[in-house]
């Protein structure tokens, strides 16, 4: 029957798990929906004992599909969503802030009014944004009493989603290097946490996990039967870069799913951008890095469009209103719901539709607001060309790109052609294939990658130059009207 590894892949919106072969093809799968939850305006929280209920129960279902086939386990995550909990009991202390959450706007600026900024970003390869975990645990620690008490009397434990579900699994408290990468806590160059970014944001080092390798035999867990070994580790976004076959330098890929999120191999050294665009540690196996532009709001603004507006009956609808139409009647949309990421990383922007007259339609305004994916990356490739690097073409994935409208729009919008893989699954398959070279299934990474990456389907431009150009500076202006209002 065969071996397989088990990616536990929790997102922003579902957790889930899959049982890999290795030949890259998913034999069981299961996943469950987590609740979110808004506080207040520009909140955004998880319950972390849900997160790992619902995770367990995933792995469980899966697990009696798989029986003892399963050899090894890979995690990867939502990236910078930070989990506060008791080193004693266990159990969350407060509710987990998730990465878009944008409650420490204010200290940011402070920090950037100060002058801080461009020795943060030479340090972490990081900018001064809330979407990064250090200042997420700063707030909680000002703000939250019992986060504070935890952390005075040595029981508060720190950590990103991997590690709170790590900790469950196996007891120890871990974290790798590309999730320590986007926290603004860790030192790009040495892999380790950093003392000056440590006492800048007024973080208790000793509530921090110890950071780990991408790969190896890291943990153990004895929750399912039998010992299973946790042997691969990463972010969301490194691991689809790994499960795309991202594996030399200037290669890229392009996530669609809640958010978008693009990365290209940089190579054995840290990156540095002159156009805001993030460096991050991309694996440990060899060593590499990347280039990354985060754009915040992707897949939730289809959902918007169905739960918001009542537009859409379903998300899949889109596609076809949006090819009901020649274009988009002139319509904009800017989907700055949680501010503006990449390359303008300003947090306090609001989403905008202009461009609106009687005779536009939902279908215009759906056509808009897929069109914003391809706009919005566009906007990357040309900051990643700023930056030295200019992909040939661009692979993606994420639950997006099953809209085959969409994938051609990305390829019309950016001028590459796009790449789509048999399976779109490529986070897990990242986590698997990390999980495989950590636990001796395969040799190296190139090899799980010639065993486990398949093409699907390629989208080549097919529009104009100046036809791409229109609809660029029509984008453009849209954006500039976004913040002008700031």
């Amino acid at each position: 029957m065969g071996e397989l590894i088990l990616a536990v892949d929790s997102g922003t919106t579902s957790t889930r798990a899959l049982a890999f072969d290795l030949t890259g093809r998913i034999v069981a799968v299961a996943q469950h929906d987590l609740t979110q939850h808004y506080p207040a305006p520009g909140h955004v929280e998880h319950d972390a004992a849900e997160t790992w209920r619902l995770t367990d129960r995933a792995i469980r279902e899966v697990m009696a599909k798989a029986g003892d086939r399963v050899r090894a386990i890979g995690l990867t995550n939502q990236r910078e969503t930070v989990v506060f909990w008791s080193r004693r009991s266990g159990e969350p202390l407060s509710p987990a802030i998730v990465w878009q959450d944008r409650r420490t706007a204010g200290l940011c600026a402070a920090l950037r009014e100060a002058g801080h900024e461009a020795r943060v970003q030479a340090t972490t390869g990081l900018l001064l944004d809330p979407y990064f975990s250090g200042s997420k645990i700063r707030w909680a620690l000002e703000n939250w009493p019992q986060v504070k008490a935890a952390a005075d009397s040595g029981d508060l434990a720190i950590g990103t989603v991997e590690s709170w579900l790590l900790f469950k699994l196996s007891g120890q408290h871990l974290t790798d290097a590309t999730n320590a990468s986007r926290t603004l806590l860790m030192d790009l160059s040495t892999a380790h946490w950093s003392p000056e970014m440590i006492d800048l944001l007024g973080i208790p080092a000793a509530a921090l996990p110890a950071i780990c390798p991408t790969a190896g035999l890291l943990a153990e867990t004895r929750l399912y039967g039998r010992p299973l070994m946790i042997a691969g580790l990463a972010g969301d976004q490194q691991a689809a870069t790994i499960g795309q076959g991202c594996s030399l330098p200037g290669m890229a890929k392009c996530t669609y799913g809640t958010g978008i999120f693009m990365l290209a191999n940089a190579g054995a050294h840290p990156p540095a951008s002159g156009n805001r665009l993030l460096a991050t540690f991309l694996s440990s196996s060899p060593r590499a890095y990347a280039l990354e532009g985060s754009i915040f709001v992707g897949g939730n603004a289809v959902k918007w469009l169905r739960d918001g507006l009542g537009i859409l009956d379903t998300v899949a609808e889109s596609a076809t209103l949006a090819a009901s139409v020649p274009d988009s009647g002139g319509v904009s949309f800017v989907p700055a719901f949680a501010g503006l990421g990449a390359p303008h990383w300003q947090p306090l922007a609001r989403g905008l539709l202009t461009g609106l007259t009687a005779g536009t339609t939902r279908a215009h305004i759906v056509r808009a607001t897929l069109e914003a994916m391809g706009q919005q990356t566009a906007d990357l490739i040309d900051a990643f060309a700023a930056d030295g690097v200019s992909p040939s073409s661009l692979r993606v994935d994420g639950g997006m790109v099953a809209n085959e409208w969409l994938c051609q729009d990305l390829a019309d919008a950016t001028g590459l052609p796009v790449e789509r893989p048999r399976s779109i699954e490529t986070t897990g398959l990242g986590a698997a294939m990390l999980a495989g070279v950590g636990a001796g299934l395969f040799p190296a990474l190139a090899d799980a990658e010639a065993a486990m990456v398949h093409a699907d389907r390629r989208f080549e431009p097919a529009i104009p130059a100046e036809a791409r150009a229109i609809r660029r500076k029509a984008w453009g202006q849209a954006v500039e009207q976004t913040l002008a209002g700031l």
